[in-house]
């Protein structure tokens, strides 16, 4: 057998094993944008063909089609709602978090209508082996499925909560499980459980609150393609609970030992590079050749070091410029009198900085694509939270021992000073890293790899009814073994008003006896 003929054979069996795939991962923003590609990169590399619908330009690729929506105004409503006054002493409004929930949604009503993605929806000839969709607020694209008679899964860009969570099984128990945000580490004393218990009943308020708009924006954006398909649109409330799986872009090594679903899979840090990238030449002169180490400083592009006070800016420099240390932050703007030990640079290669050796410290927002990359090559951090996630996320960080908090307000620039001294004078910090840095790559398979595995079973299995919790299907009042224990106490109250009865019959015959005696 000749090689030309193996390489044919090779690529039939390629060919038979390639899925049709459709990825939708919409919301405009840069860190989500790369999970997106990091589903796109392995899923390509596994031979499949898939669909990609996203926010953001991309090189086209053979097997990839992409579909790219408009950008909205998305990024806009959230920094204007997320100002950095506002995140400095966290005061918003109930109003402003309800807006902020409502703009996901309505990034969901521009996705689903977007001509390009009605015509896909509307094409006879087009289908899909699995949706594989992004999950944030909203189960509105659970409408693909049914749209293409395939299975869903999600895919969760942030540790497993209390929204996403019963989506496949039920509501992480409040007494020992962070929220979505992430305001304790377990164990809570009676107080830390009160307002978690608080903040869930809220969370669930809010959820609640925006059903309405979901089901309206579900039925007009899906109902052209039920129509044209004969189907009847079910509501959405009928598909929410649909989905064949989550992936989770989580892990042990920097969240918590949760009770999970066996249709929960943890893949974090699947938008790794296997191998990392050479870094440019002007960066691996800076890294190669300072003498005591670099510091990297970068706080995410949800709310940029520009738009920092300038009493903070300058703080910050001058602090730097007291060190000893090279330090490189990632800084969107032109400033002057920049310290001679600090570069300033609109971009940068993060996750090749973090791979070289001379790579000491990382100071970050706190994302979870920051802190599964500091886990990945062994850095301890300093994080800077600000929303969302990232409380949760440093404060795990924190309780975990690989990493310091300091707070982001006018007293910034001393107490990162002191964070700093005390993480790169403590070996505790680096030795604790490196531990949890093992524990992150001792893994049967690569995230990559994983992912993979896990979208093509899901395929081969048709939907993997058999990984769906059962919990799906009981109602809370059984789960609360409510009605045992109403059937119990009835049973009790039965046997003591029985038992009352008996003695009171006993009694009363024997004073009847008496009386006759007498």
């Amino acid at each position: 057998m000749n090689f030309q003929t193996i390489h044919l054979l090779v690529l039939s069996a390629l060919a038979c094993d390639a899925y049709k795939i459709l990825l939708v991962f919409p919301f405009p923003s840069k860190s989500h944008a790369i999970l997106g590609e990091g589903y796109v990169r392995n899923l390509l590399k596994a031979g499949h063909e898939v669909t990609y619908i996203t926010p953001y330009p991309r090189d086209p690729a053979p097997n990839l089609r992409i579909i790219q929506v408009s950008q909205h105004d998305f990024e806009e409503k959230i920094n204007s709602t997320l100002t950095i006054e506002k995140l400095i002493d966290y005061s918003f409004t109930v109003m402003e978090m309800f807006n902020i929930t409502k703009s996901f949604i309505y990034t969901a009503n521009d996705t689903v209508a977007n001509t390009e993605v009605q015509q896909l929806m509307l094409d006879p000839q087009t289908h899909f082996d699995v949706v594989v969709a992004e999950w944030m607020i909203t189960e509105i694209f659970s409408g693909f499925s049914v749209i293409f008679n395939c299975p869903l899964i999600w895919s969760s860009s942030m540790e497993p909560h209390s929204w996403i969570l019963p989506l496949i099984d039920e509501i992480p128990h409040p007494a020992y499980s962070s929220n979505i945000l992430g305001l304790f580490e377990p164990p809570y004393n009676f107080v830390q459980r009160a307002i978690n218990t608080s903040l869930e009943i809220a969370l669930k308020v809010i959820k609640w609150l925006v059903t309405l708009i979901e089901e309206q924006i579900y039925k007009e954006g899906f109902a052209a393609a039920f129509k044209a398909k004969g189907l009847i649109q079910p509501s959405l409330e009928e598909l929410r609970y649909s989905a064949a799986l989550v992936l989770g872009n989580s892990h042990i090594s920097s969240g918590a030992p949760l009770k999970l679903p066996q249709n929960y899979k943890a893949i974090g840090g699947y938008h790794i590079d296997e191998q990392s990238k050479p870094l440019p030449k002007d960066f691996k002169n800076i890294l190669d050749n300072s003498k005591h180490g670099v510091i990297y400083f970068s706080l995410g592009s949800m709310a940029p070091s520009k738009s920092m006070p300038a009493a903070i800016k300058n703080g910050l420099f001058e602090m730097f410029r007291s060190l000893k240390y090279t330090v490189i932050w990632k800084f969107e703007d032109e400033f002057q009198n920049v310290p001679d030990n600090v570069h300033i640079v609109k971009w940068a290669p993060q996750q090749s900085i973090l791979a070289h050796p001379n790579c000491i410290l990382f100071i970050t927002h706190g994302g979870l694509l920051s802190t599964t990359e500091t886990l990945h090559y062994g850095v301890p951090i300093i994080g800077m939270p600000m929303f969302g996630d990232q409380v949760m996320n440093i404060k795990k960080a924190v309780h975990k021992g690989f990493g310091l908090e300091v707070k982001l307000n006018f007293d910034t620039p001393k107490n990162l000073k002191a964070a700093i001294n005390e993480v790169l004078s403590n070996q505790k910090y680096r030795d604790r890293v490196k531990e949890l840095s093992l524990i992150y790559h001792d893994r049967p398979v690569s995230p990559g790899a994983e992912l993979v595995h896990w979208v093509e079973h899901v395929v081969k299995t048709k939907g993997a009814l058999h990984l769906r919790s059962q919990a799906l299907h009981v109602p809370l009042y059984q789960k609360l073994l409510l009605d045992i224990i109403f059937v119990s106490l009835l049973l009790f109250l039965g046997f003591v008003f029985f038992i009352k009865y008996m003695v009171t019959r006993c009694l009363k015959k024997k004073i009847d006896i008496r009386k006759k005696t007498l």
